[in-house]
């Protein structure tokens, strides 16, 4: 709970902070572990419609495959939240981090379609507290003025594993080069991960969090050292103004089911247990969707790739739109948008109307993605940040490995049409839950907004 302030805190230096370059440099450093979270994802259509293809599975294993590493982030989201609020932001992410990075090599070299979902669930494991874990740091580590802003430079790095995924995938799944293409695919994630792992070793801890830990000499070292780098770039800084004063306390995984967390962990379940219906409804299986629709294989993935370009711009129209009008509006109107520009999308045959349809959900859902991965980090209070978020954006990978098989069976009993149908319905109930019982978080402090 938050208090009446009687000093100055870490969140009070923060919050006078102007934007800066020094934020930008510390975003992209740890945006980069979200690169490989999202790598893992969009990996999954492209080389999931090749192992088809190439008869290592049915379609109906297909579901499977995909439903196996969301099935590992389910576990991976929940615990590694809940630990990264005991041990660190940092420590954290590079445990998880070095998790995928084994499992994906294991995958790579897996000899059957068995050891195949096992290796995946395992790296997600490991994989699938990346966002978390970053959503929250960034929320932390940045001004309230600009959180949204931030969040969304975040999303703009991460995005760039969609095109990169998708030419590797273009260019290597019909190769053979000492092994399938699919298998290099899949190596060259695990490896690069390793790089970023020892890149990312730098990064400072929370001052929020070591403040909340009791660790006050750490936190005024860490939050010291950013003013300073932010002073060299602007000059003076403006005084800090006191503000809620958020109380000490070690959290407990039981604390998001009490007033006035309850309302806001039920709020984010369902609205987790349906928006990734929508994202990765349409993300993880557009190559099958549209060689279902008598499309080849290469041209799905030509297709797929030309889409996957236009990635990065999704987040760019979030960091031009997330501070300026209040987050949960947006969530609520871009996810209707969804649903509709999928009907239409579910109609085309052309190539243009395929991709150009394809390009506008694409960019809809990343400018969606910016939104709500703000917006949840925002909702709960340092002690129980990680934890709250990680549990119930966790439901989103157990949704998502369960919607495969909803997917395949509205495939095969109503066609293109009958998946989008099911995307538009959970989308609008994205927009009826936040809408509805959302509050509003635009340039509030962190502990304004936990204290409501």
């Amino acid at each position: 709970m938050a208090t009446q302030p009687s000093t100055i805190t870490i969140a009070d230096r923060m919050n006078r902070l102007p934007p800066a370059g020094y934020f930008r440099r510390l975003v992209t450093r740890v945006s980069t572990g979200g690169f490989f979270e999202f790598y893992e994802l969009f990996m999954a259509g492209a080389v999931g419609a090749a192992l088809v293809h190439a008869k290592v599975m049915a379609l109906s294993g297909l579901a499977y495959f995909v439903g196996a590493g969301f099935l590992g982030m389910f576990f991976g989201t929940s615990i590694f939240g809940n630990i990264s609020d005991k041990i660190g932001r940092r420590q954290g992410y590079v445990y998880s981090l070095l998790i995928y990075s084994f499992f994906t090599v294991l995958m790579a070299f897996s000899p059957n379609a068995t050891w195949i979902d096992i290796f995946r669930m395992l790296a997600g494991f490991g994989v699938g507290a990346q966002l978390v874990i970053i959503d929250t740091y960034i929320s932390e580590m940045t001004p309230a003025s600009r959180r949204g802003y931030y969040i969304a430079f975040s999303q703009f790095i991460t995005y760039w594993a969609v095109p990169v995924v998708a030419f590797l995938a273009y260019a290597l799944v019909p190769t053979h080069f000492l092994m399938s293409g699919w298998r290099w695919v899949v190596l060259i994630g695990a490896l690069g991960s390793v790089v970023v792992w020892w890149i990312r070793l730098g990064l400072p801890e929370s001052p929020r969090w070591y403040e909340n830990q009791g660790k006050v000499a750490e936190a005024h070292a860490v939050m010291t050292h950013i003013e300073n780098e932010v002073a060299k770039e602007v000059g003076v800084l403006p005084p800090p103004q006191p503000g809620a004063e958020e109380k000490e306390s070690k959290g407990q995984f039981r604390e998001i089911w009490k007033k006035p967390y309850r309302a806001r962990t039920i709020m984010l379940l369902v609205f987790n247990l349906f928006q990734t219906i929508g994202f990765y409804g349409f993300a993880s299986w557009v190559p099958t969707l549209l060689v279902s629709e008598g499309i080849t294989l290469i041209h799905s993935l030509l297709y797929t790739f030309v889409i996957a370009l236009f990635n990065p711009l999704g987040p760019i129209i979030g960091m031009l739109m997330s501070d300026r009008w209040q987050r949960k509006w947006q969530i609520v109107t871009v996810a209707l948008a969804i649903g509709i520009t999928g009907l239409i999308f579910s109609q085309m045959r052309s190539p243009a109307g395929i991709i150009f349809f394809g390009v506008i959900i694409m960019l809809l859902n990343n400018w969606f993605s910016t939104l709500f991965h703000s917006y949840q980090a925002e909702l709960y209070p340092t002690r129980i940040r990680a934890t709250g978020v990680g549990f119930t954006y966790s439901w989103s990978r157990l949704s998502s490995a369960l919607v495969g098989f909803a997917i395949v069976a509205l495939l095969k009993a109503f066609g293109v049409l009958g998946v989008f149908a099911f995307i538009s319905f959970a989308m609008a109930m994205v927009a009826f839950v936040i809408g509805t019982f959302g509050p509003k978080t635009n340039r509030r402090s962190l502990e304004d907004i936990s204290a409501a």
